[in-house]
């Protein structure tokens, strides 16, 4: 399928560390739906993750024990979350950190696994670093900064998600001005192989990303 037409869906959490199989949680969640050049919010929370947030964690996205102990955990949102993600690329900047953390928290609650929800995955940080090979580097401060996008909150789900959908929109331009227009192309521009489809609506499979923020 033609890139500008694919459906995505950007995400990006907040957790209380670094380990999604162990004992880190999500503590705040934010989907945006990038349809062309329509970009929107289409759902953000925060979460409690029944368990006690680290003083290294709140210096760095202000998100304390206090701020989430009324919240909903996952559980109570995974229904109206994952309904945003539906037949959707699943679109991260590091997405291999958002997706493995989403994966664990859907797999305690839901009966069905993330993977088999969404149409694909992509990680931003990996195209950018075939798209700007020139940056030193390719967090999402230098990749917004390089595309002119101002990120409204940074480490908090909603402004990061945001940034990285304008991003996305960028990396696309870029990537097509390469020739580069379908999800089969783009597989081939990242070193992977060509995308098998998934569904009859030929959508893709997932693309696994390389890490960094």
């Amino acid at each position: 399928m033609d890139l500008d037409t694919l459906p995505y869906v950007v995400v990006d959490v907040e957790t209380t560390g670094g380990q999604p199989g162990g004992a880190d949680r999500v503590t705040e969640v934010a989907a945006v739906h990038v349809d062309g050049a329509d970009v929107r919010l289409a759902f953000h929370s925060l979460v409690n993750p029944e368990r006690p947030i680290p003083w290294q964690i709140t210096q760095l996205t202000g998100i304390d024990d206090a701020l989430v102990r009324d919240a909903p955990t996952f559980r109570d949102i995974a229904g109206e979350f994952a309904a945003q993600l539906v037949g959707r690329v699943f679109v991260a900047h590091n997405a291999p950190f958002d997706f493995g953390f989403l994966a664990a928290e859907f797999g305690r609650v839901a009966p069905t696994p993330l993977e088999e929800i969404i149409a694909g995955r992509l990680c931003t940080v990996r195209l950018a670093r075939r798209v700007l090979a020139h940056l030193p580097r390719r967090n999402l401060d230098a990749v917004s900064h390089h595309y002119g996008v101002s990120i409204e909150a940074r480490h908090r789900a909603s402004g990061d998600a945001m940034a990285t959908a304008h991003v996305l929109r960028g990396l696309i331009r870029d990537i097509e001005r390469r020739g580069v227009h379908t999800w089969e192309e783009l597989q081939l521009l990242l070193g992977g192989r060509t995308a098998r489809s998934r569904t009859r609506r030929g959508l893709p499979s997932w693309s696994e990303g390389a890490d960094g923020l």
